[in-house]
């Protein structure tokens, strides 16, 4: 709801009638949008003789600036259903509007249903001009109406940073604050790739920019390279909207770098004549990359409504690429050097890594299934019915094969901290005794080769302690799936087993609390409580039957699903908490430590 509102607010941002937003988190679970926009329009409606046009924008879906042709030549959000919905979904609705001189106000009650018609009630504050949304989303549609504060922070930095200049304010007066915020970036997605790289060791200082204009379309790509080892710093945007899946405007910024690099690689003498070309994933390695695009008309594909199907900006976004990234390469030569180096080693690595994959094929051919032998498989074969339990240590594997549900339940357990893979190539990686196991249990290959059709399982299930090494083996797995079997974790597939930490007795029952917060809200609710809670110990320590009823028995677990909603946040994170820079890592730990979760992602 927050979104769709300030969504029409950036609207405005991209028309170049506005240059701030004012967000603030209200007591009663209340959010306010301001704008210094033009205001929406107050004359009377065309189609709707009887309603000024702000009422029709508030209440008619499909009523506003996107649609019919003349609203805005390009405009952000997803859905276009905006503050029309936001408004049936809320108890109450106050609208503010500043245009011509003159303040008007509205309000709407239970739905949509309007209490006070459009009134001026008189001139606008210092000439002031835009729109003010104020609405309490309805409790009795949501379950909850809390709104999280950081996950709006994120999400309007990013705002930010793909609207060059426009400020935006976040603030929150509730009884338990979040410290207000403002983001502004006069250098956009130039600062964004700088932002995501902060916590990375760049290849070179310089962050690369170009822009493309045509009459209905236009993309900006800001690039940098780090000396890591992912290839998957690649982040898309459309009207302002994250295309996780991709699309027309990636495949065009794609096959451009690779002729480029490759044609640049050609002319210097970087490439021999006897030698191969090089792969766009040898290329891509270390590259953080933002391409924006804006366009009339986008066209989203895939079942998550992430992917950008127009045509035409694939040969634009090629076009430019072609052009203006050729030019950029002839301009820096050093740093086009460096890229076209790391990028031959990581071609040589790629080498190394197939001939490892092929050594491990053979390997399993050799040995039979191809399955690890510390796996115990479960014996139904439809992977929508199965699920594979990662646990820590062989202590708690031989508990959790005990207690497991032998026909849709595989045991993996693995030996204390796997390899960080943000650290190393694939190449070295594929010689680690753990993540081979892992690749060969799960069964959708890895890296580039990942296909997510093939997984042999559709809950992978981290089980681990509930304890500091128990959190950082999680830390170690979820970054190993999110950089090598990325679609795995987008689809939803990756979960966390939630074991308890305490238990009491409420009479004869043993009752199992997950964490001190929960303890603690189980005593609000029982403040007579007497018995003792006893401190679980680890899942090694657990029998059979107490891993099953607290852990496993699929009527009375807690599993948490991993997503990643913001895959540049995500990447941000993992960098921060895996990569080499220590300081980031320690301040992002200091500044975290309250939100006691893994990632927000």
């Amino acid at each position: 709801m927050v979104y769709e509102v300030v969504d029409n607010s950036v609207d405005e941002a991209m028309a170049g009638h506005c240059d701030r937003i004012s967000v603030t988190l209200l007591p009663g679970d209340g959010c306010e949008v301001v704008d210094n926009g033009r205001g929406i329009p107050v004359d009377k409606h065309p189609k709707y003789a009887d309603l000024s046009a702000a009422e029709v924008v508030l209440t008619i879906l499909h009523a506003g600036g996107k649609f019919g042709g003349g609203g805005y030549k390009v405009s952000g959000g997803l859905h276009g259903v905006g503050v029309s919905v936001v408004n049936a979904l809320s108890s109450r609705v106050e609208v503010d509007i500043d245009r011509d001189g003159r303040r008007y106000s509205m309000s709407f009650e239970d739905g949509g249903n309007l209490k006070d018609r459009l009134v001026d009630s008189g001139p606008s504050p210092e000439g002031a001009t835009g729109t003010t949304v104020r609405f309490w989303p309805d409790g009795t549609i949501f379950d909850e109406t809390h709104f999280r504060a950081q996950t709006l922070i994120e999400r309007f930095q990013m705002m930010a940073f793909l609207n060059a200049g426009l400020e935006i304010e976040f603030s929150d007066t509730r009884p338990e604050p979040h410290d207000p915020v403002t983001f502004k970036y006069e250098g956009g997605i130039r600062d964004f790739v700088r932002h995501v790289n902060a916590s990375k060791e760049a290849l070179f200082s310089d962050v690369g920019y170009y822009m493309q204009a045509e009459e209905t379309m236009e993309v900006e790509i800001a690039f940098q390279w780090n000396t890591g080892y992912n290839a998957d710093g690649l982040h898309s945007f459309a009207n302002g909207i994250t295309t996780s899946e991709g699309g027309m405007h990636e495949e065009g910024f794609k096959k451009a770098l690779t002729n480029c690099v490759n044609k640049y690689a050609r002319d210097k003498g970087l490439l021999k004549d006897k030698e191969g070309n090089l792969q766009g994933e040898d290329i891509r390695e270390g590259l953080t990359a933002i391409i924006s695009v804006k366009l009339q008309d986008p066209q989203f594909e895939g079942q998550t409504k992430g992917k950008l199907g127009n045509v035409p900006m694939r040969s634009l976004v090629e076009r430019a690429t072609n052009e203006r990234l050729g030019d950029w390469f002839e301009e820096h030569p050093s740093e086009a050097k460096r890229i076209v180096l790391k990028a031959v080693q990581a071609s040589r690595a790629r080498e190394a890594a197939r001939s490892a994959r092929d050594a491990t094929r053979r390997k399993s051919a050799l040995d039979g299934a191809g399955l690890p032998g510390k796996l115990a498989d479960c014996s139904l074969n439809e992977p929508r019915s199965c699920e594979i339990y990662i646990v820590e240590g062989n202590s708690a594997g031989g508990s959790a094969k005990e207690a497991r549900d032998p026909a849709r339940m595989a045991i993996l357990p693995i030996r204390g901290k796997i390899l960080n893979v943000e650290r190393v190539r694939v190449d070295r990686m594929l010689k680690n005794t753990e993540v081979t196991s892992l690749i060969q249990a799960i069964g959708a290959g890895v890296g580039e080769e990942f296909d997510v059709e093939k997984l042999r399982y559709h809950k992978i299930v981290i089980l681990c302690d509930a304890d500091v090494d128990g959190s950082h083996i999680r830390t170690l797995l979820l970054t190993f799936f999110f950089r090598q079997m990325k679609p795995m974790v987008e689809g939803g597939y990756v979960y966390i087993a939630q074991p308890p930490l305490y238990s009491t007795k409420v009479g004869k029952d043993t009752i199992y609390l997950k964490d001190d917060g929960a303890k603690d809200e189980f005593l609000r609710g029982r403040p007579n409580h007497k018995e003792e809670f006893a401190r679980l110990k680890g899942l090694g320590e657990m029998d059979a039957e107490e891993l099953w009823a607290t852990t496993m028995d699929p009527a009375r677990r807690t599993l948490l699903q991993v997503g990643v909603e913001q895959a540049v946040i995500a990447d941000e994170v993992c960098s921060t908490l895996m990569g080499e820079n220590v300081e980031s890592r320690k301040h992002f730990i200091q500044t975290n430590a309250r939100d006691v979760r893994f990632l927000d992602i």
